[in-house]
């Protein structure tokens, strides 16, 4: 039975139902679209390829099965959360969204996986950023940011600013991670606003997609992650390898260089 529930930031309606396809999964659908999908016996499957990249960029932040520390802007299904706990029980996380009943009606409907330590915030997520150490204890910064509220030129654009990624910067360790993902049309010029903007801030950017996005011929979702460590052979034969496939894998020149013919 499909659930709903209203949402007063954006006045749309939240539901959440069966996939369809599988007897434990289930799709978060937010205005309509489809936002997120839950699979409740297998949280380490990611379904959606956007969040898999980001899965295995969060495979690559510490050793296997280590804890680590976490930070999600736009919570949505909290998928990977549920990630983050399946791969590195014992990880501390945050989950920040702006839709005040969005959280507690995602984990009323789909719970989290036992021993999960994530804090819920209802907070804008410029708003949050400058505290993030502080909610997760972590004074040395966080292994893993992931920023997943852009769809195009609709993003707000305080998060779009130059201020507002100085401040996701100075919120990692020294060898952690922030992921973007950025939906786009055709064309891809709100990716590449984003790119340049990021590449002004991180000392190295990559950038992870689907091979035919370098066409920038239709749209779908591409991952910046900005980090202050180049791109080694290693973790670009080790992140193509993972998929999915076909993938790409740009590393900092790569994409500058890709950037200014967009």
């Amino acid at each position: 039975m499909t659930k709903n529930i209203q949402l007063s930031f954006s006045g749309l309606s939240a539901s959440v139902a069966r996939d369809g396809f599988s007897k434990t999964g289930y799709i978060l659908e937010i205005g309509g679209a489809e936002q997120s999908h839950v699979d409740l016996a297998n949280p380490d499957h990611i379904f959606y390829e956007y969040l898999r990249r980001i899965g295995h960029l969060a495979d690559l932040v510490a050793p296997a099965g280590q804890p680590m520390t976490a930070a999600h802007l736009g919570a949505g299904a909290l998928t990977l959360v549920r990630y983050v706990q399946a791969t590195r029980p014992g990880s501390r996380q945050i989950a920040v969204d702006i839709e005040r009943e969005l959280p507690s009606f995602v984990i009323s409907q789909l719970p989290l996986p036992v021993g999960t330590d994530c804090q819920i915030l209802i907070e804008d997520a410029a708003a949050a950023a400058p505290y993030l150490k502080g909610y997760l204890n972590a004074p040395e910064g966080i292994d893993l940011l992931v920023l997943d509220i852009f769809s195009g030129w609709s993003a707000p654009e305080h998060l779009t600013t130059p201020g507002f990624y100085t401040d996701l910067r100075d919120a990692l360790a020294q060898e952690g991670v922030l992921a973007v993902n950025v939906g786009d049309d055709a064309g891809l010029t709100f990716f590449a606003a984003q790119a340049r903007t990021l590449l002004e801030i991180f000392e190295h950017v990559w950038c992870l997609t689907e091979s035919s996005m370098l066409t920038a011929h239709h749209a779908g979702n591409l991952i910046l992650v900005g980090s202050q460590r180049p791109l080694d052979a290693d973790t670009r034969a080790r992140l193509l390898a993972a998929g999915p496939h076909p993938a790409s894998v740009l590393d900092t020149h790569e994409l500058a260089g890709w950037v200014s013919e967009l």
